[in-house]
């Protein structure tokens, strides 16, 4: 039997104990039981308040909640489906706390990724530490975006899961890539799976050619054929979520528009619409921030201080010191053109030359897939500014259009650039590369780059106009304003430029003292990832750091009840609310009430378009019939509540169907329609209802008995045949009806609601939403999981055997 050799295994374990030291070093407040303040968590834990508290009470798992969006399945709000057994293997994974957790997945999975590409362990500890303190995946870290954080975080480990099966180890490669590819889709962001799913193409068609060259296609197909078997593998394991976000995707608004003509505002009949899915769009001279990071300024916002020119400025026009201040601190400083950022996501300039140099070291095909994957990404950022390409993916390359945001496929970047980096480095230390051979292409590296930061130092004032387009008013209005700003972004512009040039001349020469033999490898190996953790975590800081952390009584008070938040409350009837005053997309009422605003990428497109083309331009019908109690609107004062007197209760019988032709129709009729006593059937019901009209006596009651949020239990009396309307979205599958527990069926009216055919009498009508999708997903999964365990089980079986059998004839 074989035995471990400790001295080769013992680096790697120092190695992820490193990575764990370091991981918790820079975000060390969580050490002091401090939390990292994340808006987008913030409004995400509102909108999970009501399935969370159901699950604790209970035990048991709701698919629905109703404190969002007057009612949406809760399928990407953190649900926890049966035999999810990738999910514990994550947990196993990202065992610090959080953030920790997320940089510590950034680096192993990176450091996987460096050894299956045979680099050594010391220069895969570096290129662990260049992608994990990437600027980009620190903001959104700082920012909330945990999903997209998860996602990149297995980048590697997917990539590490092609490339040995390509290295002919098919049967690591395999069970990797089914693993990777598991842990991939159970992150739970499928825009980002989807662009890491595009570079893999590109690598697929770098693999092929070279395949056709080197007459290796027999080898090629095997290989493919394995990673298509793999991928299904690791998708499987996670079949709930992949088929009940997929049927769910379908009435959200990602997926098919309902209304056609001049309510569908032109949209597309199907996915996001151009306009939208572009409107955060890379600059293609903001691409200059990748390598200096205020080059277009800071974040919307920041401190220039009393010192800028700005403020002396304002001085000059005498205005108070105080608003001076005030002024200062809420400049907006990025004169580029998208709505607003966070911060530049900036690679790093020492990882930048390094890429370039690697780029130039690098032969075949790992060359041309990542260039091609770099090019790839950065142009595609671009989005509407690169129109011609984005317009052909949005239009021609499937489930491109369901993503919005494309300044998100920069993630291959943040990916590409340390593998080109370190492989660079890596064939820079090799010894049959000729002395002047380095040297000639660390030259073309480095006078490239320094060259281009030299010209913006020099330059950027006359080359650039330093402004954006939303300031053509204050151009006008205010020049020597403008003019003020512009000076202080020209410092702030040529500072980080000055400061990026240091570093790749600091770079420039530890390399070219490491041909002279002045540097050892071990020295120029810690230099460099000194230089590049010092570039990278010197910006990090600037947007994420101690300032970011709260206390978890802090973090609590953000959800602490309003005092109309209390008088509310002291309402224990079924209603809903509406916040008109912090607008649609919060999620504040969600956390104590059903309401009908909340917070998604993906919330329910009936929802969506009711509010924006009927709620907000003022039609009170619709709040009647979603049962909206308590409405929440601004004033000259401050918040006021309102209560609405004419909410129609959470289901009441009607006395008329009226039929319409489709969605547009049936959309247009609600701006005329009384709820109380008439409902809106598509004619689509006619062949199921028939002449049927239904019949309201004067005692005619609707009571609900029970809520739950996966279920609700009414007792109802009419002496005749009735139709009763219920306050409930309406979604097709999932949701069953029972009528003294025979199985009613649910009609779609009102455009969103739910709509029952009741006899008469006294009945108790059950609703229940009993999800067919995670059963049946839940089956796949178990089985799934099984055969992956069973076949690791026989890999590490037959590695074992392998390697005995390999003892004895030696």
């Amino acid at each position: 039997m074989n035995k471990i050799d400790f001295k080769k295994v013992l680096p790697h374990l120092l190695v992820i104990l490193g990575f764990i030291v370091v991981a918790l070093l820079y975000f060390s407040p969580v050490l002091s039981g401090k939390r990292i303040y994340q808006n987008d968590i913030k409004l995400y834990e509102g909108m999970a308040k009501q399935h969370r508290d159901f699950r604790e009470a209970t035990g048991e798992e709701t698919f629905w909640t109703n404190s969002a969006f007057g009612g949406m399945p809760t399928y990407q709000m953190g649900a926890y489906f049966p035999y999810d057994f990738m999910d514990s293997l994550d947990r196993a994974i990202r065992f610090l706390p959080r953030p920790a957790d997320y940089l510590f997945l950034y680096f192993i999975s990176f450091y996987v990724l460096m050894l299956v590409m045979r680099v050594p362990w010391k220069l895969a500890t570096v290129g662990a530490l260049a992608f994990g303190l990437s600027t980009y995946l620190i903001i959104i870290i700082g920012v909330g975006h945990n999903s997209k954080v998860h996602a990149i975080g297995y980048f590697p480990l997917v990539l590490s899961g092609i490339l040995l099966t390509f290295q002919k180890r098919y049967l690591w490669g395999f069970l990797l890539t089914a693993i990777a590819m598991g842990l991939e889709i159970q992150a739970n962001h499928y825009q980002m799976t989807y662009y890491l799913g595009l570079l893999c193409i590109i690598i697929g068609i770098a693999f092929l050619i070279d395949a056709v060259k080197r007459k290796e296609l027999p080898h090629f197909f095997k290989s493919v054929g394995l990673l298509v078997i793999a991928v299904i593998l690791g998708v499987a394991t996670n079949a709930s979520t992949i088929l009940a976000t997929a049927e769910y995707a379908k009435t959200s608004v990602r997926g098919e528009q309902l209304l056609k003509d001049e309510l569908a505002m032109d949209a597309p009949d199907d996915g996001l619409d151009y306009d939208y899915i572009t409107q955060w769009s890379y600059g293609k001279l903001e691409s200059l921030n990748l390598i200096a990071p205020k080059f277009m300024g800071t974040g919307t916002a920041a401190d220039l201080g009393r010192e800028s020119a700005f403020a002396k400025k304002l001085k000059e026009l005498n205005v108070l010191p105080n608003e001076i201040n005030y002024y200062a601190q809420g400049t907006r400083l990025y004169w580029g053109e998208q709505p607003f950022v966070e911060a530049p996501p900036y690679l790093g300039v020492t990882v930048f030359v390094l890429a370039l140099l690697g780029l130039l070291l690098i032969n075949g095909r790992l060359r041309w897939w990542l260039l091609a994957g770099m090019l790839f990404s950065l142009i595609l950022s671009w989005g509407k500014n690169a129109d011609g390409i984005t317009r052909f993916f949005v239009e021609y390359v499937p489930l491109y259009n369901k993503f919005r945001a494309v300044t998100s496929i920069q993630v291959l970047l943040e990916l590409l650039l340390p593998i080109a980096a370190i492989i660079g480095l890596h064939r820079f230390f090799n010894d049959r590369l000729a002395a002047s051979e380095r040297t000639k292409k660390l030259f073309i590296a480095i006078g490239t780059v320094a060259g281009l930061l030299v010209i913006l130092y020099l330059f950027s004032g006359s080359l650039f106009n330093l402004r954006s387009t939303a300031e053509a008013q204050m151009a006008v209005q205010q020049p020597e304003i403008l003019d003020a700003i512009k000076e202080d972004r020209l410092t702030i512009l040529k500072s980080d430029v000055l400061r990026s040039l240091l570093f790749v001349l600091m770079v420039g020469v530890v390399l070219w003292l490491s041909i002279k033999e002045k540097f050892s490898h071990n020295l120029t190996i810690i230099t460099i990832g000194a230089l590049i953790v010092f570039d990278l975590v010197g910006v990090d800081r600037r947007s994420v750091n101690e300032d970011n952390f709260i206390t978890e009584r802090q973090y609590q008070q953000n959800f602490q009840a309003t005092e109309i938040d209390k008088q509310i409350m002291e309402d224990e009837s079924y209603f809903r609310v509406i916040d008109l005053a912090r607008g649609f997309s919060n999620s504040h009422t969600s956390y104590y009430f059903n309401s009908l605003n909340g917070y998604s990428a993906v919330q329910p497109r009936r929802m969506d378009d009711l509010y924006y083309k009927q709620i907000a331009p003022g039609n009170i019908e619709v709040l009647n019939m979603y049962n909206v109690k308590y409405i929440l609107q601004e004033t000259e004062q401050g918040m006021a509540l309102n209560e609405n007197p004419d909410a129609n209760g959470p289901a009441w019988f009607v006395n008329e169907i009226q039929y319409v032709r489709d969605y547009t129709a049936e959309f247009a009729a609600l701006e005329k329609v009384d709820t109380k006593n008439t409902v809106l059937l598509r004619e689509t019901y006619r062949d199921v209802l028939g002449n049927f009209q239904p019949q309201r006596d004067s005692t005619a009651v609707v009571q609900v008995q029970d809520v739950q949020p996966n279920k609700i239990v009414y007792q109802v009396e009419n002496s005749k045949d009735g139709f009763i309307v219920f306050a409930e979205n309406y979604y097709e599958n999932g949701w069953i009806a029972t009528i003294d527990g025979v199985e009613s069926e649910i009609y779609s009216v009102n455009y969103a609601l739910r709509g029952l055919k009741v006899p008469a009498g006294t009945h108790e009508i059950v609703m229940s939403f009993e999800p067919q999708v995670v059963q049946t997903g839940g089956s796949i999964m178990l089985g799934s999981s099984i055969l992956l365990l069973l076949l690791i089980v026989g890999g590490v079986f037959y590695t074992f055997k392998s390697s005995k059998a390999e003892e004895q004839t030696l």
